[in-house]
């Protein structure tokens, strides 16, 4: 048991230190798998009719869920975390606008004419028309 006093020993920064955690580790999946693999094979095997139905919120389902989505929907989605993302970046300018002075001022405005242009496109094109 020479190894066993370079395991307790609490100054040693070295990768070896961590041997412990590392066993620890190991047998805690082993045992995971260990536990799933025995439930796999032991475990009664009972398939009916109710077990093989989808569930969803215990409302009986109708219809394909492969049906096709419009694209506005994710259309809608991406611009919103695009547009809230914009959003974020105004936080720093806030909390350090004085610091910042004019140049600081002039770059905030033109993030924001980029941001108009931006939106202004979107509208143009009809992104956000829901009526076709």
């Amino acid at each position: 048991m020479s190894w066993l006093p370079f395991l307790l020993d609490v100054t040693d920064t070295s990768a070896a230190s961590y041997f412990p955690i590392g066993l620890q580790l190991i047998f805690a999946a082993g045992f995971v798998a260990t536990m799933i693999g025995l439930s796999a094979l032991v475990g009664p095997k009972r398939q009916t009719s109710d077990k093989l139905e989808n569930f969803a919120s215990g409302i009986e389902s109708h219809g394909d869920a492969r049906q096709p989505m419009a694209v506005k929907y994710f259309l809608v989605a991406i611009l919103f975390v695009l547009f809230d993302v914009e959003v974020i970046f105004f936080y720093p300018y806030a909390v350090n606008f004085r610091s910042l002075g004019w140049s600081g001022f002039v770059e905030v405005l033109m993030f924001v004419g980029f941001f108009l242009i931006g939106f202004t496109y979107i509208i143009k094109k009809g992104a956000l028309n829901w009526e076709d």
